[in-house]
């Protein structure tokens, strides 16, 4: 069951370890589904306000269990 989010949105968007900056900077750069990031740069994420190390890795890890990848 997916649990809801006072804006209607599910809350198992990201995977769990993506802190709420990083979310909110991952939406604002218009970015809403883990798919989204296949072929984005890492390097480009880091540079956004928000984003950290952690987020990354986890985000990283998130994408290979699916077979996706950063583009660098």
């Amino acid at each position: 069951m997916t649990t809801i989010q006072q804006d209607d949105r599910p809350a198992d968007e990201w995977p769990k370890g993506i802190g709420a900056p990083a979310q909110r900077t991952l939406a604002a750069a218009g970015y809403h589904r883990l798919e989204q990031l296949d072929g984005v740069s890492a390097k480009a994420l880091l540079k956004l306000h928000g984003m950290g190390p952690k987020a990354i890795r986890v985000l990283r890890e998130a994408l290979a269990a699916r077979g996706l990848a950063f583009a660098d």
